[in-house]
């Protein structure tokens, strides 16, 4: 039975005309797939024609031992995907990312040769950033939870859920045309060919936050799960307000009593009072998973279910700072000292069910990821435009994002003919209640009635001020799609295909301000929850007061719908060349619309729609020169799309980064144009070493860029002129027997992985150019400097693995060194001022896995060691040797013991 990769792994890898060699046996053939672990996803040789007839070697070696009858064909197996792959790939399989130690899927896919995580689990292939990546899950796109992203962070996907990951780097007109740097194919697991049972758990900490003093409020009693109790539900007096269709102000709408009221109906304490802890507890973790088949007739049914919880604690303490003097010269305008502390819970569950008869398989895959992170902060700094005042912040939040995905994929083999289906439907949300803000406010002024003390006075920004907001964000994506090969002997394949997706984005958020007139100084100086107490309120006619933006970017709409086909032919003409020549056509209608909530009727201002289509070409060549020696040359076109969140100008605050955010409506669709040349050996099914050299060029590519507004600073978005990217990739994977030490060490080898990237990116802005913002046209050179890298690039990359293992049990000690060089984050906010980079730096971390019998049980252990070298987080613009720093932490060494069994 021919070995065939699934669709939903590899696509259309099952089309590769890589000529591999099979090992063979006179009366027998045999293809050799990859090993998986149990429950994993299955994994095979690319399903070439030839490899499908088990091809062996044009000129085997053939012996006749001893001169009987007994023939032996001896050819060479190539069981390596990288290899034998049409296009440029990196493979995860389980046992790669269970070697990292890596809880999420984006911490494994770091160790990948060109890849850096950027953020929250947002993965940046070969420089370019998150908007330049695809992710797809088991072949089908998937919405984000993520305001300010259309594409999925990948540090919600436990790795428990991920059977392996796959990357593309070099485009083929099967995928998806928003393309620039590549793809990232997760697959999940699926059920296994023998019934098991697996329970796992383990206990972490980090030197900065465990044990170690933080903050936290109270909140509700069932927050350690990442579900709210109803503690922070929308009041009625309040939600009926929402609903009016009316700004909640003063006037005819609301009265005086009304606001007051509103503002008695919030839960106060529990989610305002932050309360001191000087140990802070550890960090816990469980899963379970389980699996099994059976046959009913000639068909053979599987299941898989799992289901896991991660609760983790992090804590830091950031400097953050703001300059508005083009050398940076003087004290910055503002300065803040700020401890964050973050409780974070991943919840995740995965039902898999698949149906296998004959050639052909049914599998329907339901994956729900919740991720909340509860959120306290306490900061006190300066603000040089309050002369000699102090400024005491305090926030509190509560971030829950979500992920419910279904898909049911079909994949049928028909001979020479294979079909493959899929369908999906998608839902991502991200709700943000209660997002509590508290200034107070110390003049240090002579003869201040205040008497030096911190007040907060309820009337403005002069005085402190309080406020509350409710976000929520909801998107589907409903996506389809099928493709259909048909191979015509030996040498060649034809593909063709359709794909459909549709994204829908609704997003609100509504601020208010809590308001008063005369405050005694006595109730100034009060802490949250009594300042806003409700006998506080009733006395001094506290009342809440509507500062949503009335213009229309309070709230809006987004879709994406996108149709495409495309066709694809590989071509064997002689045995060492394969040639993989495609062209997709895409259409895309983008739109981005604000929600008039209160009848204004003066949105139509911010509202976008890009109706765009494309043909991309794509064309790959490898060239066998030696059985174990390849070399491959592509190019390609692809486009990069602007997100929903760039294209409204509501202002957002990222609470990872602490910055605002406001999009630009001006913003158009970005072509890459690509090339690359690579050179890879394997000599070895393990061992492998290659080089490459890409190029691309990008018309239109979207920046950010900064602005002060109001002695804050705004992060926004542009359309640059052009940018070129070049750069190259080496990577070097060896095992080492150690047989030749000792007989001790027979079963014992080394494991030697390197991977180095250098890349080099340069915009390219000349005085005539143009950069629209908000309708407006002005001089690209107002944002953006000739010869400036692209924000996220980082010139150097480099990742080293150094490992001990036996061959024969579980026994793994791995060493993992990380390298990044400087980044750009964010173009300077001032004219003449440096642009803000941030500085990785390197990172050593040890995980170790051991396989032993607890009671008969198959079991493991893993320990893991992160951040050996206390790197600590920096974010800062320099010039003359003046430092600003946008953001500083430590985040300490964290250390971690899991146990797992398996029954």
């Amino acid at each position: 039975m021919s070995q065939r990769l699934p669709l939903a792994t590899l696509l259309l890898l099952t089309t590769s005309l890589a000529a591999p060699q099979a090992l063979a046996q006179v009366g027998g053939t045999s293809n050799t797939p990859t090993t998986a672990a149990p429950g994993a996803a299955p994994t095979t040789q690319s399903g070439s024609p030839t490899q499908d007839e088990a091809a062996t070697d044009p000129s085997p070696q053939v012996s006749v031992p001893g001169g009987g009858d007994d023939i032996v064909v001896v050819g060479r197996a190539r069981a390596n995907v990288t290899q034998t792959a049409p296009q440029v790939v990196s493979v995860l399989s389980s046992e790669d990312i269970a070697r990292t130690g890596e809880g999420d899927i984006a911490g494994a896919l770091q160790r990948v040769t060109g890849l850096s995580v950027v953020g929250s689990g947002f993965v940046y292939v070969r420089g370019l950033g998150d908007r330049y990546s695809l992710a797809l899950l088991n072949g089908s796109p998937l919405p984000s939870p993520e305001p300010l992203k259309r594409v999925v962070p990948l540090d919600l996907f436990p790795t428990d859920v991920i059977a392996s990951s796959l990357v593309q780097k070099s485009y083929s007109a099967n995928f998806p045309g928003e393309f620039g740097g590549g793809v990232i194919n997760l697959t999940t697991k699926t059920a296994p060919t023998e019934p098991f049972l697996s329970i796992s758990g383990g206990v972490s900490g980090d030197s900065y936050t465990t044990g170690n003093l933080g903050y936290v409020y109270y909140g509700g009693r069932n927050d350690w799960t990442g579900f709210d109790d109803g503690t922070r539900r929308i009041p009625g007096p309040l939600k009926a307000a929402f609903d009016s269709g009316n700004p909640i102000l003063e006037g005819a709408d609301f009265s005086r009593a009304d606001l007051s009221a509103i503002a008695g109906s919030l839960v106060n304490a529990r989610t305002s009072v932050l309360q001191r802890v000087n140990q802070m507890p550890i960090n816990f973790s469980g899963n379970v998973t389980g699996g099994t088949s059976v046959d009913v007739g000639d068909v053979r049914f599987g299941v898989i279910a799992t289901a896991g919880i991660g609760n983790t604690w992090r804590t830091r303490t950031t400097l953050q700072q703001l300059s508005l003097d083009a050398d940076l010269s003087g004290p910055p305008q503002t300065s803040t000292n700020r401890v964050i502390t973050d409780n974070r819970v991943v919840v995740n569950g995965l039902l898999g069910l698949n149906a296998e008869f004959g050639e052909h398989v049914v599998r329907w895959t339901n994956l729900y990821i919740r991720d909340t992170v509860k959120q306290s902060r306490l900061g006190v700094g300066t603000d040089e435009n309050r002369v000699g005042a102090d400024i005491l912040s305090q926030e509190t939040g509560w971030y829950e994002r979500q992920l419910v995905n279904t898909q049911l994929v079909g994949e049928f083999d028909f001979g020479d003919l294979d079909v493959d289906a899929r369908g999906s439907y998608a839902k991502s949300q991200r709700k943000a209640p209660y997002e509590r803000t508290f200034r107070y406010v110390r003049t240090n002024v002579a003869g201040d009635p205040t008497g030096g003390r911190f007040v907060n006075d309820l009337g403005g920004s002069k005085q402190g001020e309080a406020s509350i907001a409710f976000s929520d964000l909801n998107e589907e994506l409903w996506s389809g799609g099928a493709d259909v090969t048909y191979k015509l002997g030996n040498k060649l394949r034809f593909g063709v295909g359709y794909a459909y997706q549709d994204n829908q984005r609704t997003s609100v958020r509504r601020e208010l301000l809590f308001r008063a007139n005369n405050l005694p100084l006595a109730v100034q100086q009060l802490r949250p929850d009594y300042l806003l107490a409700d006998q506080t309120l009733q006395a001094y006619s506290i009342v809440l007061l509507e500062t949503s933006a009335q213009d229309g970017t309070a709230a809006f709409d987004a879709g994406l719908t996108v149709h495409a086909g495309y066709g694809q032919a590989i071509w064997q003409p002689i045995d060492p060349l394969n040639l993989t020549v495609g062209v997709r056509y895409e259409t895309a209608k983008q739109n981005v619309a604000a929600v008039d909530l209160f009848g204004t009727g003066n949105v139509g201002q911010f509202n976008t729609r890009l109706d765009n289509d494309y043909w991309l070409p794509s064309v790959t060549m490898t060239y066998e020169i030696q059985p174990q020696l390849q070399a491959r040359v592509s190019a390609s076109k692809t486009i990069a799309r602007p997100q929903f969140r760039e294209l409204i100008r509501q202002v957002y605050i990222d609470t990872d980064s602490n910055r605002l955010f406001q999009g630009n409506p001006s913003l158009q669709d970005s072509q890459l144009y690509n090339a690359e040349a690579r050179l890879e050996y394997y000599p070895s099914r393990d061992d492998r070493f290659s080089g490459s050299a890409f190029y691309k060029k990008i018309d239109k590519p979207i920046e950010t860029f900064s602005s002060i507004q109001s002695s804050e600073l705004t992060t926004s978005f542009a359309t640059a002129p052009e940018a070129r990217l070049w750069g190259v990739e080496l990577e070097a994977q060896k095992y080492v027997g150690l047989d030749w030490v000792s007989d001790a060490l027979a079963s014992r080898r080394l494991l030697l992985l390197t991977n180095y990237t250098y890349t080099n990116s340069d915009l390219k802005v000349s005085a005539d150019d143009v950069t629209v913002v908000n309708g407006v046209g002005q001089a690209a050179t107002d944002f953006f400097r000739n010869g400036a890298p692209l924000t996220g690039q980082s010139d150097h990359l480099v990742n080293v693995q150094l490992g001990l293992e036996d061959k024969e049990t579980l026994s793994q000690q791995t060493l993992l060194l990380s390298y990044a060089s400087k980044r750009v984050t964010t173009r300077a906010g001032v004219p003449g001022q440096p642009d803000v980079y941030e500085y990785p730096g390197f990172r050593l971390d040890f995980v170790a896995r051991e396989g032993i019998r607890i009671g008969g049980i198959e079991s493991e252990v893993k320990f893991e060691v992160r951040n050996l070298t206390q790197q600590k987080y920096q974010e800062f613009q320099e010039f003359d040797g003046r430092k600003i720093f946008y953001n500083r932490y430590d985040v300490g060494t964290s250390v971690s013991l899991g146990l797992g069994l398996k029954f």
